[in-house]
Formats: C-alpha cells, sequence, structure tokens
C-alpha cells in the first residue's frame, strides 16, 4: 500500500526549512519538495505536520496545504494505476506537478484564508500594524472555524448558513462580544468587495441585509475639567514614570489630538498667529491639517519640556499607566460597564480611572469643548467629524449632565 510521508529538509535548522514528501510504492520512492517552510520548533516528527500552538496560529492552513498534497499525490497515484499505466517516480512527480497546478489556479479563486492572507500581504506596505492586526484576527477566528466545523471556505461558501454558524461560533462558543463579531464581519465584506472589484468573487450574498455587522453601543468615559484638574495637581515628583505620562496626556486632553499625534509633537508644530500661538499638524492618521489653539496649561507643559516632549512609548503601556495614575489622583467614582453577547446583557461595576485610556484624552477634549459652547463645526474641525450626527454620537454628555447643559439656555429661561 502506497505510503506518504513528510519530513524536513533540514531538521535541526536555525530558521524555516523546506518540507519534503516521501511517497512509498511498489518498493519505489519518489522525493518531492513541497515548496512549504517551517520552523523545526513548529514541526510535530511523530505527526508529520505542524504543532497545534498560538506561537504558529497559521498551523490549520499549513496543515492543510500538506493534507492537499498527500490527496493529489494518492489521486495520481489511483489514477495511473486504473489506467494501467507505467508507475515511476518520475512519472509520478509529471503527474503531481499538473495536479497541483490545476489545484492553484483555482485556490486564489476558492480558497478564502488563502486568497486573504495574499491581500493582507499586499495591504501590508500601505496598512498600519493595527489593521493588519486585524486583518490577521479575522483569519485566524475563520481558520479555526473552518477546521472545527469542517466547512470549506470558498468565496461560493460565503452564504446566510456560513453568516449564522459563524455567528454562532463566535458569540456562544468562543464567548466573544457582539462587536467583535461584527467587527470581523466588516472585515470579511472589505475582502470580498476587493475580491468583486478584482473579479474573483461573483457571490454577492454578502451584501444581503440580513448578512449585516452588527454594532452594540459601549459606553466610554471622559474626565471633566475638574479631574483633568486633579490629575494636573497631582505631585508627581517622586513617579517620574507618571509625571511624563501625566502631562503628555493633558497635552491630548486639552488638543484633541490622536495619541499618534499628540505623542509625536515637534517644535515646529508649535506656531505663532494673528491671535496667539497654535498647533500646525499634518494628523497621522488622516493627513489632514489641524490648527488647534495653545491653552494655557498646554504651554506651561510644553515650556516644561522646553519643547521636546518625553520619548513615546506604546500605548498599551501607556494605557497601563494613565489606569495608576487616574487611581493615583482618585478619579474612582464607580462606573457601569455594559457589554453584549447576542441577546445576553453583562454588567460589571468598575471605577472611573481603570477605564481610562489614551482615547479618553480625544473624547475628553471634544466633550469638555461641547459642554462649553465651543461650536461644533470648530470642533469637528478639530477632530476630523464629518458630520455633527458622527461627532454628537462621539461626545459622552450623560442626560443629567445635559440637562444641566440645557438648564443654562435662553429656550429654558
Amino acid at each position: 500500500m502506497p505510503e506518504a510521508k513528510f519530513v524536513l529538509k533540514e531538521p535541526k535548522a536555525k530558521d524555516k526549512t523546506l518540507v519534503y514528501l516521501f511517497y512509498n510504492f511498489n518498493k519505489q520512492r519518489l522525493k518531492f519538495s513541497t515548496g512549504e517552510k517551517i520552523h523545526p520548533k513548529f514541526w510535530n516528527e511523530d505527526k508529520q505536520k505542524a504543532r497545534e500552538t498560538s506561537q504558529f496560529i497559521e498551523y490549520p492552513e499549513f496543515n492543510q496545504r500538506l493534507k492537499n498534497i498527500e490527496t493529489a499525490i494518492n489521486n495520481c497515484y489511483r489514477r495511473l494505476l486504473n489506467d494501467k499505466k507505467l508507475i515511476t517516480p518520475e512519472i509520478l512527480r509529471e503527474e503531481l506537478k499538473k495536479e497541483l497546478d490545476e489545484e492553484k489556479l483555482t485556490t486564489k479563486q476558492t480558497n478564502l484564508t488563502q486568497w486573504i492572507n495574499s491581500e493582507i500581504e499586499i495591504l501590508k506596505s500601505t496598512q498600519k500594524n493595527g489593521s493588519i492586526q486585524v486583518y490577521n484576527a479575522l483569519v485566524t477566528h475563520l481558520t479555526n472555524f473552518s477546521v472545527e466545523k469542517k466547512y470549506k471556505l470558498t468565496f461560493e461558501s460565503i452564504n446566510l448558513d456560513f453568516y449564522e454558524l459563524f455567528k454562532n461560533y463566535i458569540l456562544n462558543e468562543k464567548k466573544l462580544l457582539t462587536n467583535t463579531f461584527g467587527k470581523h464581519i466588516k472585515t470579511l465584506k472589505l475582502f470580498l468587495n476587493i475580491a468583486t472589484e478584482k473579479g474573483l468573487n461573483t457571490n454577492m450574498i454578502y451584501r444581503n441585509r440580513l448578512f449585516k455587522a452588527p454594532e452594540e453601543k459601549v459606553e466610554h468615559i471622559y474626565l471633566t475639567l475638574e479631574e483633568l484638574e486633579l490629575l494636573a495637581k497631582q505631585d508627581l515628583s517622586d513617579k517620574p514614570h507618571l509625571d511624563r505620562v501625566r502631562d503628555v496626556f493633558l497635552l491630548g486632553c486639552h488638543t484633541g489630538l490622536r495619541f499618534s499625534d499628540f505623542t509625536q509633537l515637534k517644535k515646529e508644530n508649535l506656531q505663532k498667529n494673528s491671535t496667539g500661538l497654535v498647533f500646525n499638524v499634518i494628523t497621522t492618521k488622516t493627513k489632514e491639517r489641524v490648527v488647534i489653539p495653545v491653552k494655557p496649561i498646554v504651554k506651561q507643559i510644553w515650556d516644561k519640556y522646553d519643547g521636546v516632549l518625553p520619548r513615546a512609548i506604546s500605548n498599551q503601556k501607556m494605557n497601563d499607566y494613565l489606569k495608576k495614575l487616574g487611581k493615583v489622583a482618585e478619579i474612582n467614582k464607580n462606573v457601569i460597564v455594559k457589554k453584549f453577547r447576542g441577546k445576553e446583557t453583562i454588567e460589571e461595576i468598575k471605577p472611573k480611572y481603570n477605564l481610562i485610556s489614551t482615547h479618553t484624552a480625544r473624547r475628553s477634549f471634544a466633550t469638555n469643548a461641547y459642554l462649553n459652547a465651543v461650536p461644533v463645526i470648530s470642533i469637528m474641525k478639530i477632530t476630523g467629524h464629518r458630520t455633527e450626527s458622527s461627532f454628537l454620537k462621539y461626545v459622552k454628555v450623560s442626560q443629567e449632565r445635559n440637562a444641566e447643559f440645557l438648564s443654562t439656555h435662553p429656550f429654558f429661561n
């Protein structure tokens, strides 16, 4: 009985090495390079496939490709045997090449996750790391779903049945949130649109109104002017790392810039115009120019560092420090946090400081400016919102705070 075996070219290699197929039949052997490469530390020699580990997240696809090659060689052997043709390693090699070439012709059009991976490689030259991580997360979930549910993912198989199965998989089996599922569907639609525009996909089910990317409203916090003042007044001389984080964060709270911009301000950004000092910035995300008046507290922080801000740290590390900073400043009002998983509502009560992040700065700027009657159109010129409705969704004003705000309006007096 013919036997297919996969072995590494260099089992002790320090880097990726080729995987060979050895096919033993009729006391003969075919040695064939699969073209697949893997680091030996991720290889399971006994099972002749990639180890199932989160360190090598593409293991399901990798193993599937090896399985496809094994299926192809067996098909070639049986076909030659049934046709009563001479079978030699050389003849079998040529037949296998033909079989795999025919598979490659349709793989790009039918194997969805492989095609998305190839598109991600193209997008890496123009997209930020954050976006690439979102794309890779989709591929990981789709691949695991395909393997666990034995659901072959092709352009043709993305239908309403897939939608419901994938939804159940994400929400009920993986216990992830509705917004996570919505983000994956939104990302999948992005790639399907690319495939459609390139003429690779003709299945339009994903544009059906039932194939939607759900999004549950999540309440985000903002820091009031009083809380920002609390942060500013903290004596952090014995905690220099928190002192630096506090100062840079306050710049974001009083300018409305994104993390990627307020952590990269340079002397050249500070300019003088007819009314005073302004920051003139080309934003990283949208490439739009914004001009922001410099508040006294911002100028005070700027002068503290002589226009050379502390070296930027990672977003994640800064978020950790901000929570510690909020705790030190006793910004500890309890906040009810609601999350959604399908029909299930998950409620948690957390101290406010535990919810502070770098994005809180931008949200605080927009909300405080709005509550202090700065014209919405003027705030939008800084935040970059294109419509007033999208801006108002971004502003975080409680019903009570809104009533307090409106009580000073002439209409209510």
